[in-house]
């Protein structure tokens, strides 16, 4: 996966990889040059007293040196940019794939997951990416190199070479076998730690309304010491690495200066050979030992590619239409025919042949128990999810061949906890429509009742909103939503339950105003709250996923238990009335 993963996304850097590894293959030789000369100057220079190829042959090693500093700069270079490169072409490639998700998804994944492999997973292969272009690259240059240059200074020597790499393979081998597994869980123990944070930062007036910050805090210290464990369990086994290898190096060059010495007191060997070999046997193990180091990366590298290639190989349940409409002849109609919904696994579907017209000038109203499906039922109409069974019309088309633009500008959500971005009053309320002027913005907070506490916020429409909203109250958040939803002027308003943050006198005063305002546009509400859709054209009652009435407030209460029911639930017999 991880192989798939970046010839997928190294494929547009090829020229840059090519120029990075030719200059890796430079730097590398003259690496490798070096020892050959420093040999020659002891047995030519040194031992025989002449100063003149002592200064010539130094001179050149100082010009080999130069072109291996220079080579080594470039390649760094060009290693980190192409590294950094492939970091954001892969955070960009999640980021528009989790986009493109449904709810469904979203929620297979879960919000924790998908912001630890954006982040943290990417940047685990971006790290193995420039550590292989800085080190990897070199390494088997260096360590064939070396056998190649040290077995022509002395074969019978080279002997030792034949045991040493070989046993360092063997040993990184093993601990890398073991360190794989460890790495997979040590990231999926890293998701838990995510949303553990996530959930208490997010949920911090709640923890602190219930007193339950010592048990918030024990259950942070519990995930956060399993990720813990699993990163001594792992930092145990990459410690065993480097000793091991040390050792290894430091008993192969007592053997070659042993066995060395011997060579060059029988004649079969000069003093500067023997310096060179030493050299290139560290240069061979230096190699290694960078590959040791790739090697530790490797593991978690791959795991995290994996966790990465997941998300990218997901598709959306909501597919793009192949030939989209662009165009809508009708005006505000929206029609629902015997749609269904059943979630992936779920024993039983959320809607069962739901019937639904809604059109220009009208209100309709769906209301019911909780969990009888009532969002799941708007969500449909935007297509958050897409119905299983039967379909969804926008001005006489099915949403599933609607344009995905067209459909967003046609069709306005007012979702059941609203969210707002981190930016200013203004921000937040052009995001449906960017070109929108002050004098819209104002006439949009005025109809959702926003207006007098905006103009007593410090800087007005400037005035800075915090992520989520959390710097405003949630009724608050409520009209803001609302407004930004008025701002973008659909020809279909969905209304997820939007009023139930305010009181009776600024509900009532909204609703009035909206009908003002949406006068020619089609009004679907969901609400728990019986006066705030008691009036409206017609009412749609949900009982686990079924239409079990339909018609005007009067109509319902004289002939369905299930809405009366629940009106009685709310109101007095005679305020029902």
């Amino acid at each position: 996966m991880l192989i798939r993963l970046l010839r997928t996304y190294l494929r547009p850097y090829k020229k840059p990889i090519t120029v990075q590894v030719l200059l890796q293959f430079l730097q590398t030789c003259a690496t490798l040059y070096l020892p050959t000369l420093n040999a020659h100057i002891i047995d030519n220079g040194v031992v025989k007293g002449d100063t003149g190829y002592i200064l010539s042959f130094g001179a050149l090693m100082i010009g080999i040196s130069l072109v291996q500093v220079v080579c080594n700069i470039g390649a760094v270079y060009l290693g980190a940019r192409t590294a950094s490169a492939l970091g954001r072409d892969m955070r960009a490639a999640v980021f528009d794939r989790v986009q493109s998700f449904s709810s469904r998804e979203v929620g297979h994944f879960g919000a924790p997951s998908l912001i630890t492999r954006t982040t943290n997973d990417v940047q685990q292969v971006q790290m193995l990416v420039l550590m292989t272009f800085t080190l990897m690259v070199s390494a088997p240059i260096m360590c064939v190199g070396g056998i190649v240059l040290a077995l022509g200074l002395d074969v019978p020597l080279s002997g030792v070479l034949i045991a040493v790499v070989p046993v360092l393979a063997i040993c990184v081998t093993l601990i890398v076998r073991k360190l794989r597994p460890l790495f997979r869980t040590m990231q999926t123990r890293l998701d838990k730690v995510n949303q553990v944070l996530r959930e208490q930062i997010t949920g911090n007036r709640v923890i602190r309304a219930f007193v339950r910050d010592e048990y918030e805090q024990a259950r942070f210290g519990r995930v956060n010491g399993e990720l813990t464990e699993m990163q001594l369990a792992t930092g145990r086994l990459l410690s065993l690495m480097f000793p091991m290898v040390m050792t290894v190096v430091n008993v192969s060059s007592i053997a070659v200066v042993w066995f060395g010495a011997h060579r060059i007191d029988s004649g079969g060997m000069q003093i500067g050979d023997l310096t060179a070999f030493l050299a290139y046997l560290m240069q061979i193990v230096m190699s290694v030992m960078m590959a040791t180091f790739m090697f530790m990366m490797v593991p978690r590298a791959e795991v995290c590619a994996e966790r990465v290639q997941e998300v990218l190989d997901t598709g959306t349940s909501v597919l793009p239409p192949l030939a989209p409409v662009t165009e809508l002849r009708r005006h505000g109609h929206l029609e629902i025919r015997e749609a269904g919904f059943r979630y992936p696994g779920a024993e039983e579907p959320v809607l069962r042949s739901v019937e639904l017209t809604a059109r220009p000038g009208e209100t309709t109203a769906v209301i019911g128990s909780t969990g009888s499906g009532k969002s799941t039922l708007l969500g449909l109409v935007p297509r958050l999810f897409d119905a299983t069974e039967g379909e969804v019309l926008v001005n006489g088309v099915n949403v599933r061949e609607v344009d995905p633009e067209l459909l967003a500008r046609t069709v306005g959500l007012v979702p059941q906890k609203p969210y707002l971005f981190a930016g200013t009053v203004a921000t937040n309320l052009r995001y449906g429509n960017p070109d929108a002027t002050d004098e819209e913005l104002w006439h949009a907070l005025e109809v959702a009742q926003a207006k007098e506490f905006v103009t007593g916020l410090e800087g007005g429409l400037d005035a800075p909103i915090a992520q989520g909203g959390t710097n405003v109250s949630g009724g608050q958040r409520q009209r803001l939503a609302i407004a930004r939803t008025l701002v973008q002027r659909p020809e279909i308003y969905l209304f997820d339950d939007s009023f139930s943050a305010l009181d009776y006198a600024t509900d009532a005063a909204l609703r009035a105003a909206l009908a003002q305002e949406t006068a020619e546009a089609t009004v679907v509400i969901v609400a728990q709250r019986v006066a705030t859709i008691r009036d409206a054209d017609r009412i749609i009652v949900l009982d686990e996923g079924r239409v079990v009435g339909s018609g005007r407030h009067q109509e319902l209460m004289a002939g369905n238990d299930t809405y009366r029911e629940i009106v009685l639930s709310q109101l007095t017999e005679a305020e029902a009335a």
